[in-house]
């Protein structure tokens, strides 16, 4: 350890982002990135804006990308606030609208990054056990709390909350911020953004990482009450004035454009998760629902960790987590139908070898 680090830094326990290995071959079902390219018109207007004007600073208000957000969602576009991915928004938030005198409140199994940050800004924070089959309900959260953040659909679990029983947690806690983050919302979720005009104290983050096949790019956003919005800009421009690129701008921008091609690659996502499924519930693995761009399954006969290394082996790469709750399961993302045919390949092989 450092001399020289601060307090903070010695006590940390940093968020893991995924594993990006150079293996020779490599099925690469470990960080939810898309197994599709971005919309054509993102990549056309991304080679455009790669030009002089990159000596100049960016918008950093993102107006274009912010109206055209607005108009997608039908909103105002003062309700937008937009950074650099959806965890930099995140942070915003935890700092500007999570951190209360009362706890701030989340899923025992949930986005691993939630505790990190709660961590790094000082958050008193509790944990909500998911039930027994793994899903948030929302009963459990009608407790004393400073403030609330779910993932919807959850990860890692991928499990979905329907919009009423959002709007039923809204109703419960009408006095505290709420934050839903939809990061995987567009694979069979129902998104609570039409929640937002009746309730002033409910933000909703998304990200383009996912469904737009833009992680490159890094941009997220954030829609809520102009209050909630003031908030998160106030405290980005204490800390990053400018968080997106010209060529970020542009490329999400003309993503927000490409409707067809954004409907069609969620379609093809959502076929190809079905599809895993099937395979991997007939080779025996209990597979939780999912409304998002993975799957959380678990063999009965095999230990997760020991199941992902052997996947690895194969070089077929996943996310495991090695904490009670999460144990048993690995997270697979959703591939192409080659990707999914080596992963069942490889797990029948593996299986083959009892």
């Amino acid at each position: 350890m450092n001399p020289f680090w601060s307090q903070i830094t010695r006590e940390l326990s940093p968020y893991v982002p995924g594993e990006q290995p150079r293996i020779a071959n490599l099925v690469k079902l470990n960080t939810n990135e898309s197994p599709f390219g971005p919309s054509p018109l993102a990549l056309e207007a991304m080679r455009a804006a790669a030009a002089d004007t990159l000596r100049l600073y960016p918008d950093p208000a993102a107006t274009e990308l912010r109206e055209a957000l607005a108009a997608h969602h039908g909103v105002k576009p003062e309700q937008v606030f937009v950074g650099n991915g959806s965890d930099e928004v995140l942070a915003h938030a935890f700092v500007a609208l999570l951190k209360q005198p009362k706890p701030l409140l989340f899923p025992d199994v949930t986005y691993s990054f939630f505790p990190v940050w709660a961590q790094l800004f000082g958050l008193a924070c509790e944990t909500v056990p998911l039930d027994g089959a793994m899903r948030v309900r929302v009963e459990d959260y009608r407790r004393e709390a400073g403030s609330i953040v779910i993932a919807n659909p959850n990860a890692p679990t991928g499990i979905a909350l329907p919009r009423a029983e959002i709007a039923q947690l809204l109703e419960d806690h009408p006095d505290i911020p709420v934050l839903i983050d939809e990061a995987y919302v567009d694979f069979g979720g129902e998104s609570a953004v039409p929640l937002i005009a009746h309730h002033p104290n409910l933000l909703v983050v998304q990200t383009m990482s996912k469904s737009r096949a833009l992680a490159g790019l890094r941009v997220g956003y954030a829609l809520g009450d102009t209050g909630l919005i003031e908030a998160l800009r106030r405290v980005k421009d204490s800390f990053n004035s400018y968080p997106l690129g010209r060529v970020a701008e542009a490329g999400a921008t003309a993503s927000l454009r490409d409707e067809a091609y954004f409907r069609e690659s969620c379609a093809r996502v959502v076929a190809a998760r079905e599809a895993m499924t099937r395979e991997l519930v007939r080779l025996g693995l209990v597979v939780l629902p999912s409304s998002a761009n993975f799957v959380f399954a678990r063999h009965p006969a095999r230990g997760g960790s020991e199941f992902a290394a052997a996947l690895r082996e194969h070089a077929v790469l996943v996310r495991h987590s090695n904490k009670p709750r999460t144990a048993p399961y690995l997270r697979i993302t959703v591939g192409t139908e080659d990707d999914t045919r080596r992963l069942i390949a490889a797990t029948v092989d593996i299986l083959g070898d009892e």
